[in-house]
């Protein structure tokens, strides 16, 4: 009897990666791939020797099981997504996959510039560093996820309470100070609308961090600041960085208060030839948001995470990362 042939799989796509931001970090995020995978070992550390002595605190936090400075606050969730999405981008072109697109939502496009070419790793990190710490002075405040579509929360802004991010058709989050962004989601439960509390203790993509964020502009001016070598979708505009707003140190001060449009940047990516999207960071969220877009639906693109969808021991996490590479680089896993 003669024996069945192996099914070959999907042929590959050209690969586009997806690079998460704030609300995406969890405690051990990423932890079993540090020591373990070279790539992304070598890439993690190339950012905490920028940093100096902060470095080594950072890096303390995120592996320790006691850390000092908690993953949400600030000073350590930016870093750190920061960190994540890059390294794990170097890990992916490890393997031999070289994207042809770049997505970054928030902090995600810090690390996409890097990945692009427009910013040296090292300069960077100092940048997220300076950044971090003005925002740590500013008012408190948080993010929340409604099941809603933007225009239809219109009615129950106020009290600087924003769109700070549109992530799908009706996923939108809301930014603001406190205590008015708590007096908007009870507003809007009594409604019955569903909320879900973002972790951030600051107010992110919100007009209340721009005098802070605008203080950054002199760090970025100082730094070179290249043409992307590959296409980076601006999280912010929709569209393809330009050479103009890479060189410009007020659009990259600017991100921290300036609202996210997720959804339409990932509708702009997909208008074109079709991809195999893959998310390069903690968590499965871009995933989830890109598996909803239509071009995934009918199948002509893919979604593939790196990672499990949140908290998992060290092992989950590098069969998750195995799993992806023998997907992405079948040679070679």
């Amino acid at each position: 009897m003669s024996r069945p042939m192996p099914t070959a799989g999907p042929e590959p796509l050209p690969v586009a990666l997806l690079l998460p931001g704030q609300g995406a970090q969890h405690p051990g995020m990423a932890t079993g791939l540090y020591g373990h995978d070279e790539a992304f070992t070598g890439a993690s550390d190339e950012v905490f020797a920028a940093l100096g002595a902060e470095g080594g605190r950072v890096r303390d936090d995120w592996l320790g099981e006691r850390p000092r400075v908690p993953m949400d606050h600030v000073t350590r969730s930016q870093i750190m997504l920061f960190t994540i999405d890059y390294a794990l981008g170097r890990t992916v072109e490890s393997w031999g996959v070289r994207p042809v697109a770049l997505l970054g939502h928030s902090v995600g496009e810090m690390a996409g510039a890097v990945l692009a070419g427009i910013f040296a790793v090292a300069d960077a990190a100092r940048l997220m560093l300076d950044r971090v710490t003005r925002l740590a002075e500013g008012p408190v405040g948080g993010m929340v996820a409604v099941a809603a579509a933007p225009d239809t929360l219109a009615p129950y802004l106020r009290g600087g309470v924003v769109v700070g991010a549109h992530n799908a058709p009706r996923q939108t989050v809301l930014a603001g100070p406190e205590p008015q962004l708590g007096e908007v989601i009870g507003l809007l439960r009594e409604q019955g609308i569903v909320c879900r509390t973002v972790p951030a203790s600051t107010p992110f993509h919100s007009p209340v961090l721009a005098p802070l964020a605008a203080r950054a502009e002199p760090a970025f001016a100082a730094v070179r600041a290249r043409p992307p070598s590959l296409p980076l979708i601006s999280g912010y505009t929709a569209a393809p960085l330009t050479s103009d707003q890479a060189a410009d140190p007020a659009w990259w001060s600017s991100h921290p208060a300036a609202p996210v449009r997720f959804w339409p940047a990932l509708d702009s990516l997909l208008r074109g030839p079709d991809l195999q999207l893959v998310e390069c960071g903690p968590g499965r969220g871009l995933t989830a948001i890109a598996r909803r877009h239509p071009a995934v639906l009918a199948g002509r693109s893919r979604s593939l995470p790196l990672l499990p969808a949140g908290p998992a021991d060290q092992a989950e996490a590098r069969a998750c990362l195995a799993a992806a590479r023998s997907a992405l680089a079948p040679d070679i896993a």
